[in-house]
């Protein structure tokens, strides 16, 4: 038996509440998925999964659903807090290849250093399986030069949230949710 998903959508929310749980609550109910059971998996996107649109993906699945995600989260109850939350994918050129998804949680970022950072983490996982060769203290422009280069990497994107905390509960998540 193969129990391999077939199809992976991205998604994101953000929730605030006096309680942390539910703050979770209202994040996972943002990004469309607060109806799943989630459980959370490493970070490996199988050959000829494909990326589908969130819309899409919400139609696939139903209440109570043992759903595997890939998942970032992060809470903060202190005010001024900039938290973020990113998964990173990064997508072979070879479709009988694996990618990778990255997850990111983190302090001070902002969604675009947070989704830069999730992708560059996804790509160099890729590119290390691929036998690219490459310096990690590299900037990002030159990682993907080298990765347009090599010809097997064909694609690397993100999903990323963020938000500044209060005196409540903040959390934001992104998420890679799995469809068989």
């Amino acid at each position: 038996m193969q129990f391999v998903p077939t199809k992976l959508f991205l998604t994101k929310g953000v929730g605030t509440h006096k309680h942390e749980l539910r703050s979770f609550e209202m994040a996972l109910r943002d990004a469309g998925i607060e109806k799943c059971n989630l459980v959370n998996v490493s970070s490996i996107l199988p050959p000829r999964c494909k990326i589908i649109p969130r819309k899409v993906g919400e139609q696939l699945i139903q209440p109570g659903q043992i759903t595997f995600a890939v998942l970032a989260r992060i809470s903060t109850n202190e005010p001024h807090r900039l938290i973020a939350a990113s998964i990173g994918v990064a997508v072979p050129a070879n479709e009988d290849d694996y990618g990778y998804l990255s997850e990111l949680h983190t302090y001070g970022m902002s969604d675009q250093t947070a989704g830069d950072l999730a992708e560059d983490m996804a790509a160099a996982m890729l590119a290390s399986t691929q036998g690219l060769e490459f310096s990690e203290d590299a900037d990002w422009d030159q990682k993907q030069e080298a990765f347009k280069i090599s010809g097997k990497i064909v694609k690397a994107t993100n999903i990323t949230q963020s938000a500044v905390g209060t005196s409540q509960w903040t959390t934001v998540i992104a998420a890679g949710i799995y469809i068989f």
